[in-house]
């Protein structure tokens, strides 16, 4: 190990950004994390327009109940029993025009009587579907940060459960939706590129919400980034927004800085890239370390799709519709010339206080799309074409989701359309991608090499290290990142609530 102080850089500002940060300073490292964009957060953000908040990012939060997978792990990085927790009873709502309906619980015992009671032609399967959902309450997720006997601990705890989770990782969710007669219930695993992720993921998610471990925090991303953030602060760590790092610098194959757009250079004993994998490795490196693995991985595997997003402040207390709303349609609705929807998600944020007055509701219409080309072209050589289009796609969700909310139309006072090109513009995320590497049938969950060869004092964080995505995967691969930099430099790891009392 070096002598005195080492010092860390930290490049991009995202949850995975600022818990490595959090880690590195509790560890003893001098901390700077360098964002490129003026607010922190990344992909975990939501943005202020008028009287209304909107979100594009959290749905739930793995580790809400204090005694459930992660919490422990997140305690680390900020004080999550600060949060406020909502734990609904209906994850989502599934309508067709003509008034069919599927309410999708997240208790097992009443899902399993709805689906029943829907669908009596797929009794067998939807038997199946929740006695898997029960023998996976007791799974517990393996922590991958582990090690010695804990992670063998871990492991061991896990080896029941192996057979059935292989299974379910082999196994698309549209696939899986196959299996099933009714419509809705066909629907609810997805007929889109988000149906492609193994159906382990949505049924995972389905029995952390039966345990009361993936509650959605008053105040949505943004209250998680601020908290981690000031956590970052109060241990001596240091936070740096606008400034956008260019080139990683190495020298002899050490990483020993960065250069930021305008030339200005940081020396660093440590570089942390938590920006996006490819940026990260093609330009920030040039593409001077790799093999093929990491070729491979770039060129084979399989990201998130992009989006777009229609937020819509409405003068209504939305309080009677479901938090969730799945919207079947008759005619598919065109998002871009190579994008058509036959389902609609809106979200209805009424269940949280701080998105609207009272009295009046912030919603969300989620358009999962691969057109990115068309997007960013579109806003870099037609700026009025962009704007129309925007307008068109706002247009349409208005008019579909007018069907169902009377008087919508005349009391919205807000319309706000992100694309894949603001996403892109706002967090450099590959393609826009709305994560990082999509979680396929036959790749179990895992994590990526996070160092890269032949180049040394470098480590990686984030989603393109973990696939799957999410919060835990930003929270895990920072732990990873910052444990490898002590193992290397033999300094003691460290947590914050060790340091801070």
């Amino acid at each position: 190990m070096k002598h005195g102080v080492q010092k860390v850089l930290i490049v991009g500002g995202g949850v995975a950004g600022l818990c490595a940060a959090v880690y590195a300073q509790s560890c003893g490292y001098d901390t700077e994390v360098l964002e490129m964009h003026e607010s922190l957060g990344g992909l975990a953000t939501s943005w202020r327009r008028g009287d209304y908040t909107f979100e594009t990012c959290l749905n739930w939060l793995v580790g809400s109940n204090p005694k459930g997978d992660l919490h422990s792990l997140w305690q680390q990085v900020f004080d999550i029993d600060a949060l406020t927790f909502v734990s609904t009873e209906i994850f989502a709502y599934l309508e067709t025009e003509d008034g069919k309906s599927l309410r999708v619980f997240t208790d097992i015992d009443r899902l399993e009587q709805e689906f029943l009671e829907r669908a009596p032609e797929d009794a067998g399967e939807v038997r199946h579907l929740t006695s898997i959902m029960r023998k996976l309450v007791n799974f517990e997720m393996p922590d991958i940060t582990s090690d010695g006997f804990d992670k063998w601990l871990s492991y061991l705890h896990d080896v029941p459960y192996l057979p059935l989770l292989h299974q379910l990782f082999s196994v698309s969710c549209k696939d899986y939706g196959r299996r099933f007669k009714h419509p809705l219930l066909r629907v609810f695993f997805g007929e889109d590129d988000l149906a492609e992720m193994s159906v382990a993921a949505l049924i995972l998610a389905l029995v952390w919400m039966h345990k009361r471990n993936a509650g959605y925090p008053l105040g949505g991303s943004q209250t998680i980034v601020r908290s981690i953030a000031e956590r970052l602060v109060r241990l001596g760590g240091r936070i740096r927004c606008g400034a956008k790092v260019e080139r990683i610098v190495v020298d002899h194959d050490d990483a020993v800085g960065v250069r930021l757009e305008g030339g200005e250079e940081l020396r660093a004993d440590w570089v942390v890239s938590a920006a996006d994998g490819r940026a990260t490795i093609f330009d920030m490196l040039e593409g001077k370390y790799l093999d093929k693995e990491i070729r491979k991985t770039y060129e084979k595997f399989v990201p998130y799709p992009s989006y777009v997003q229609v937020s819509l402040g409405v003068a209504l207390d939305l309080s009677q519709q479901p938090g969730l709303l799945i919207q079947l349609l008759d005619t598919p609705m065109e998002v871009d010339p190579e994008t058509r929807l036959r389902q609609l998600q809106f979200r209805f944020f009424h269940y949280d206080p701080t998105f609207a007055p009272s009295g009046k509701t912030a919603v969300t219409c989620f358009l999962p799309t691969r057109n990115f080309a068309y997007w960013r072209r579109l806003h870099k050589d037609d700026p009025e074409g962009y704007k129309l289009e925007k307008q068109r796609v706002a247009d349409s969700v208005i008019a579909i989701l007018s069907k169902r909310v009377p008087h919508l139309a005349e009391r919205i006072e807000v319309i706000d359309v992100a694309t894949p090109a603001t996403i892109y513009r706002y967090t450099g995320n590959w393609q826009g991608s709305m994560e990082g590497w999509l979680m396929v049938p036959g790749r179990m969950y895992g994590p990526l090499p996070n160092t890269l060869p032949g180049l040394n004092h470098f480590v990686m964080a984030g989603q393109w290290v973990l696939p799957g995505g999410g919060l835990p995967s930003c929270l895990l691969s920072a732990r990873s990142a910052v444990q490898a930099m002590c193992r290397h430099d033999r300094v003691p790891f460290a947590t914050a609530e060790a340091v801070t009392g």
